[in-house]
């Protein structure tokens, strides 16, 4: 199994695309999509620029790695929106973070629904709640518990709601209008 192309189109709108590093919230050099030292592409350092061809090229290469470490993880075959949401989880948290994460341990167990209501225990940098990566954990835990849930529609902001969480107060308050 593979990462589907909508699979990709939300890990790069999560992600977001820049094409010189910088220093993500818990001070990790960061280019392109996310990609960062551990992806294995290289070290990722100050200063350093890119091509959005390559920006592209190098999540593509390094989703194997992750894809590899969900698939090699799951010891319960996923759905293709599960692997999807797992595989946008260990790109964000990283393999060894992923492969000890009450995600993976709750999928294997066949417990689908408290699987996807872990997504959102990932939720911090730097040991502080983030309100995007919260945002990113709520739509990885519907793509995760649904089977129709659309991932081509645009990302949930603050004025639209586009799919139903597990636990709607929390979705509420996330993004009600401000």
């Amino acid at each position: 199994m593979k990462t589907s192309s909508e699979g990709i189109a939300i890990i790069k709108k999560f992600e977001g695309c820049r094409l010189t590093s910088y220093q993500d919230q818990a001070g990790v050099w960061t280019i392109g999509y996310g990609t960062t030292t551990a992806a294995g592409l290289g070290p990722v350092t100050k200063g350093q620029c890119i091509t959005q061809e390559q920006a592209d090229e190098w999540l593509i290469t390094s989703l194997v790695k992750y894809e590899n470490t969900v698939r090699g993880g799951c010891t319960v075959s996923p759905s293709q929106n599960q692997f999807d949401a797992m595989v946008s989880l260990c790109y964000n948290i990283g393999q060894p973070a992923f492969l000890r994460s009450s995600v993976l341990r709750k999928h294997n167990a066949k417990d689908f629904k408290g699987a996807a209501e872990s997504f959102v225990l990932w939720n911090k940098a730097g040991g502080i709640a983030n309100r995007g990566l919260t945002r990113r954990r709520i739509f990885e835990e519907a793509l995760y518990a649904r089977s129709n849930v659309s991932i081509s529609e645009p990302v949930p902001t603050q004025s639209a709601v586009i799919v139903q969480p597990a636990r709607p107060s929390l979705w509420q308050r996330l993004f009600r209008k401000a």
